[in-house]
């Protein structure tokens, strides 16, 4: 995708993907990750999301990618922080106690700038990218994060019905792009209520990968 296709949306406010409470899945699944408190917990393409207030509230540390500017001022702005902003290579870092938030082109982040990592949680990024910067994706994830542990959230929905983002990533396309670097453990799927955008009968998954 274009970056200016994302940056259109948060101008626009067309963020039908940002969720209005933590995803159930992650509240669910959440133990199988491990964490002590004060872990450190990495959110590829994260927005504003909730999830991130969930972790804070639960003593993760976190860490996040974000392309578009506005969606972290927007969530700095609701966490009631104001973070401190340094230039990063092509990066902007925004830190604050308990998080640090880079903006830009993600695989612009490297191991160096995002540091140590205990676990990833990716309920936006995987599913955002069409077919061909998957690839390019995971090797990247894998790579900055040292392939830490990751909790993964995906849909399935007949793709030929509805163009994405989201983008629909079935079972076997999971097991293709990490099953050579991860344990996978496949934990649940569940019926998106009422469907993908209200359009397309859809499942919701949350995988482990270790």
């Amino acid at each position: 995708m274009e970056p200016n296709f994302w940056h259109r949306k948060w101008e626009k406010a067309e963020i039908g993907f940002h969720q209005s409470e933590a995803n159930p899945l992650l509240v669910k699944h959440f133990q199988q990750l491990g964490l002590a408190p004060g872990q450190r917990v990495f959110l590829p393409l994260c927005g504003k999301t909730l999830d991130l207030h969930w972790l804070l509230s639960h003593g993760c540390r976190v860490a996040g990618a974000e392309l578009s500017k506005l969606a972290i001022d927007q969530l700095f702005a609701e966490l009631g922080v104001t973070p401190e902003i340094s230039r990063e290579a092509d990066l902007e870092h925004y830190h604050a106690p308990q998080i640090d938030i880079f903006v830009g082109d993600i695989f612009a982040l490297t191991r160096d700038l995002l540091g140590p990592v205990d676990a990833t949680y990716d309920r936006a990024a995987l599913v955002a990218l069409p077919q061909d910067l998957r690839n390019r994706y995971t090797a990247h994830l894998a790579a900055i994060t040292n392939k830490a542990p990751q909790l993964l959230i995906c849909f399935e929905y007949d793709q030929s019905l509805m163009d994405g983002p989201p983008f629909s990533v079935a079972i076997d396309e999971v097991k293709r792009q990490y099953g050579g670097a991860y344990r996978l453990d496949h934990l649940e799927s569940v019926e998106v209520p009422g469907g993908m955008k209200g359009k397309v009968a859809a499942t919701e998954s949350v995988w482990h990968l270790a």
